[in-house]
Order: C-alpha cells, then structure tokens, then sequence
C-alpha cells in the first residue's frame, strides 16, 4: 500500500512538471498591471481538500481586519512580513547573532530572546539558522506568481477544483485579490472566496462575478459580543451576506463553534434563520475549535488571546448540528 501510495505520488508529480513546461497560458485582454500588481501572501497550500470541491491550490493573504481571539492563523493579522521562532528547534548556536544587522537577538540566561521592537524581518537571521528555528513569514507576490502557484496543479482540478483565497482576509487587499481573480478566470480556473465578509462592499461586487463559491465565516451572531471576541461590529458581515445573495452569489455559511464564546442556542438558532432568509446558501458548516493558533502566537511573541488548549470533538458538535437542522431546509453539517 506504502509503495502505491509513492508511486501514485511520483506520477502526480510527473504530469504537473510536464504540464508547467509545456503549457502556455493567453491573457490576451488583461492590462499589464493587473499582473504586475502586488500583494502579500504568507502561505500556498497545495492539494487542499477542505477549502471548497475537490483539490484545491489555497492562497493565504496576509493582513486581517479583525482580531479573532481564537484565531488559528494570528500569523495572517498583519500585512507585512513578521518573525516566527520555534524555541523547541533552538540549538543555541548563536548564527542568528552574528547575521543579525539590527541587533534583534540576544541571549538571556542561556535562553534564546528576540527584541521585537529592533527586528525589520530582513530574513538575515532565518537563513543563517541550520535548522529553521527561525522563518520570515510573507511573501510579496505579483498577481501573475500568485496565478502560476495555483496553475501549477491544474491537472488535477478536475471539473471540481481550482483555487481558494483564504488568510488573513482576502478582501483587505482588494486590488491584488481582483487582479489574481481575473487571472484565474483567464486560465479557466475555477476560484472560492474565504472570508469574515468584513470588507468593501464595492469590492465584493467587484469580484463576485470571478467567484464560483464564497466561503462565508459566521463567527457571532450577536453584534455586541462579536465586536467583544472579534474587535469588530458585524452590521458591515450581515449586510455584504445579504448583497452577495441579492446578486445570486453562492455562499457556504462555515461557523467556527468556540466553547464559551458562541456555543449557545441562540447563535444556533440565529445563524439557521440567516440562512432561511437567504435563496443561494448552499450549506451551513460548523467548525471545532482547535488550539493551532496558541502555538503560532507563541512562535510570533504575541500574548493574550483565547487560551484553550483542548480541541473539540466533532461529536460534540451533533446537538448543534441537529438542533439547527430543524430549524432550516439548508444542509448542516460538521467539518
């Protein structure tokens, strides 16, 4: 099984080469600087199977509106490259020291410290370290990179497949994101938004045409304790939700389930109703919380934030899940 499974890896890895050689892609019609133009990404996922139908090639943009206090990926808050440290990697040999122009590390007791307030993530230090303790996360990217890292795995798209901004909060960057969307469409790649819904309305309507499917994140119902556990109020959600259904936009309704912040009745029932009073809702999704983000702000030096270290079973999710279902003819389930 171990050896098919190699070899069926190998062969992947084979057509994608040869189809990134030989294939040659028109964008005859875009504007030069729409693939010239920039934005800044902290990851690129390939073969992701849980950002839409089928394989997907997922694109992290950094750089985030809100301040999720669960948030599993706090490394995509800010727009800029940031300094990520893994102490248990840590050999103590001090490359970091000696490559660093701004005198951002230091020794303190024999333990490894980093003056964040002097660090400019210049990357001088991540890659003098033997064994990747240390890493610059994001990367600036034209629109035309971004869409060769995701037509990169075309061949195994399928009719399904294709391409998933997430992040951060692809909306924060709204030029980038239409440029990159308008490539995709160019190449026949087809694109799913995740997103908190927190951006331009007229950047929405923007870019909605390029979009197959928006995964749309409901985190709090209740605007004053979404403001309290997010930093932002979610009138500005509520009503993008509602314009994109307006305009025949297909969302997937996905709610991150956060014990002690929205695992209530009432946010249950809220979010079914949302649902019924929509007329392109494909489905409703809810997400167990899991503790990945505590480690990252550890490895980012950052403090505070939702301090559960357990993560939640997806059985717990059931009586959720049944509970909303009988409120609504959407489809509910558990990822």
């Amino acid at each position: 099984m171990f050896c098919s499974e190699i070899a069926i890896n190998f062969v992947f890895a084979i057509v994608a080469r040869a189809f990134a050689r030989y294939t040659v892609f028109t964008t005859k019609g875009l504007e030069a600087g729409t693939m010239e133009t920039q934005g800044m990404l902290m990851d690129v996922k390939r073969f992701a199977v849980h950002d839409g139908p089928g394989i997907r090639t997922t694109l992290f943009f950094k750089g985030c509106p809100l301040r999720c206090q669960w948030c599993h990926n706090p490394e995509g808050y800010r727009a800029r490259p940031e300094l990520s440290f893994q102490a248990a990697k840590c050999i103590g040999c001090g490359a970091c020291l000696a490559a660093c122009p701004s005198g951002a590390h230091t020794s303190q007791q024999g333990a490894h410290v980093i003056l964040r307030e002097r660090c400019t993530a210049c990357g001088a230090c991540a890659a003098a370290c033997p064994t990747g303790a240390l890493a610059i996360l994001g990367q600036t990217y034209t629109a035309q990179q971004a869409a060769d890292a995701a037509a990169r795995d075309m061949p195994f798209y399928g009719e399904e497949g294709g391409a998933t901004f997430s992040g951060g909060e692809p909306l924060a960057q709204p030029e980038f994101a239409l440029a990159v969307a308008r490539l995709l469409r160019e190449r026949g790649i087809s694109l799913c938004i995740e997103t908190s819904g927190y951006g331009s309305p007229q950047t929405l309507r923007e870019i909605a045409p390029y979009t197959r499917l928006f995964l749309f994140d409901i985190k709090e119902t209740d605007a004053q304790r979404h403001r309290a556990f997010t930093g932002v109020d979610n009138a500005r959600i509520l009503d993008n939700f509602r314009m994109l259904d307006d305009m025949g936009a297909k969302t997937l309704l996905r709610c991150p389930v956060i014990p002690g912040v929205n695992d209530r009745e009432a946010h249950f029932a809220a979010i079914a109703a949302l649902a019924n009073t929509a007329k392109h809702v494909t489905g409703i999704e809810l997400e167990p919380y899991h503790p990945l983000g505590l480690s990252k702000r550890e490895q980012l030096g950052r403090q505070g934030g939702y301090a559960l270290r357990t993560s939640l079973a997806r059985e717990a999710l059931e009586p959720y899940r049944a509970q909303m279902q009988a409120l609504t003819d959407v489809p509910v389930s558990i990822s």
